[in-house]
């Protein structure tokens, strides 16, 4: 079986490979060494992208290039209605949110519209990995434990305290004393049937062996699509069990939608509501301004309320004026659009069109998604074992195909199919035709 593999260490450029490259590339990538080593390229041939239109980027040669990864620019690469209030407020007002502004408010109403009624305070970040940290001191603070369990291949953000509880990142990251692991919902393994319980009562476990070494539970982070540890969105509903237990035990669940959340899955607008629960805390950042920095925070009161009466948050840059403008443009993207249809429509396309492709492709042991999230899993038919060199090399034929895509999972053998919510059918035929001339060269 393939050596387990890390996020970051998936599909990246070897500098061994650097006189491979021509002049210009080799240059620009001498030029990096500035920014330190922990950035990563991708491909064993960087890309210099230079532009960027809808579900396409182009490099400097104008070469256009399909983006089947990029969920950051969820409407779309430069959309144009982004564009415009992004300008138009930069061009008027950039400052902190300590003076009254009405974008902030307009935003926050329109957000807080789409979650549940209980979740109805939101306080904003830039990134993902602010709005994670900011969640967990939140419920470490109402249940007065520290314990945070995770899936054993979770990524949720990259703070000191957050890295501790994303396991992801690799050996070389210690994970926190408090953070309990629970396994993958592997539901290839164990089956969309069994999954919950079979979750829920690895929980408890967990619950159970934290107590017994002296520390409490505080709950629950979960990606609902677990991006990191394979794309295992399976049945809808699955999840529903696993919250109420986290309830029975006296945690709280913080549902991570950075990755699941708006409309990508296709069937809700989040993650959660996919599978019919209310969580406690609301985690977001990715998508939320199409390239903005840009995340939240979002609770119910009377678990917020309890932080905040101790402890006053504020974050110079997370709720500017530009930010939230680019937010509410993306956001009416998505309603005007009709994205979250998009998802589902274009997604059940795609799923289908790769489960027809698995007939003739025996490596190809599973296709899983919700919407515009699916992940491919390559297995040796005859021994099981994950084809991880292969599914590498797949990234890197589809790449010479002008198709930019990844992988994911505990040995990177997972394709990793992650659009902006714009793909189109054309793009699905696009991306198809490059996965079936790519299996074709390297024979699986």
């Amino acid at each position: 079986m393939a050596a387990k593999t890390t996020i970051l260490d998936m599909n990246r450029f070897d500098g061994a490979n650097l006189d491979a490259l021509d002049a210009h590339k080799r240059s620009l990538v001498e030029r990096r060494a500035a920014l330190g080593n922990g950035y990563r390229l991708f491909y064993r041939d960087p890309i210099e992208i230079v532009r960027g239109s809808g579900s396409h980027v182009f490099d400097e040669h104008g070469t256009d290039y399909l983006d089947a990864y990029n969920n950051v620019v969820s409407v779309g690469h430069c959309h144009p209605h982004v564009v415009e209030a992004v300008s138009r407020q930069a061009a008027t007002l950039n400052t902190h949110t300590r003076y009254l502004h009405e974008t902030i408010l307009d935003y926050s109403e329109a957000l807080l519209a789409k979650l549940p009624a209980q979740i109805d305070r939101i306080t904003y970040q830039c990134t993902g990995s602010e709005a994670n940290d900011l969640a967990i001191r939140i419920a470490r603070n109402y249940t007065g434990a520290r314990g945070i369990i995770v899936t054993r291949e979770a990524y949720h953000g990259n703070t000191d305290l957050v890295s501790g509880f994303s396991p992801s990142i690799g050996m070389g990251q210690e994970l926190s004393p408090s953070c309990g692991l629970l396994p993958t919902p592997d539901t290839h393994i164990h089956g969309d049937e069994a999954i919950g319980d079979f979750i829920v009562a690895r929980l408890r476990e967990r619950i159970a062996a934290m107590r017994a070494d002296g520390i409490g539970f505080a709950g629950l982070l979960v990606d609902s699509i677990f991006s990191s540890d394979g794309i295992f969105p399976g049945k809808a509903g699955w999840l529903n069990k696993v919250a109420d237990a986290v309830h029975e035990e006296g945690g709280l669940i913080i549902a991570d939608e950075v990755q699941p959340g708006f409309c990508r899955t296709g069937e809700a607008f989040w993650g959660f509501a996919r599978h019919g629960f209310v969580p406690d805390i609301v985690t977001m950042g990715k998508p939320m301004a199409n390239g903005i920095a840009c995340s939240a925070t979002a609770a119910r009161h009377e678990i917020l309320d309890v932080f905040t009466a101790k402890i006053p948050y504020f974050n110079t840059f997370a709720g500017n004026p530009v930010a939230m403008a680019a937010a509410k443009a993306t956001l009416e993207v998505m309603d005007d659009e009709d994205l979250t249809g998009n998802a589902s429509r274009i997604g059940s396309m795609f799923v289908s069109q790769l489960e027809g492709l698995a007939v003739d492709h025996p490596a190809i042991a599973d296709v899983r998604g919700a919407g515009l999230y699916i992940g491919v899993e390559f297995d040796d038919p005859a021994t099981g074992d994950p084809l991880s060199v292969e599914t590498l090399e797949l990234i890197e034929q589809m790449r010479r195909r002008h198709v930019l895509t990844s992988n994911c999972g505990s040995y990177g053998n997972i394709l990793k199919i992650r659009t902006p919510l714009v793909f189109s059918a054309a793009d699905v035929d696009r991306y198809m035709t490059a996965l079936q001339d790519s299996l074709a060269a390297i024979g699986i």
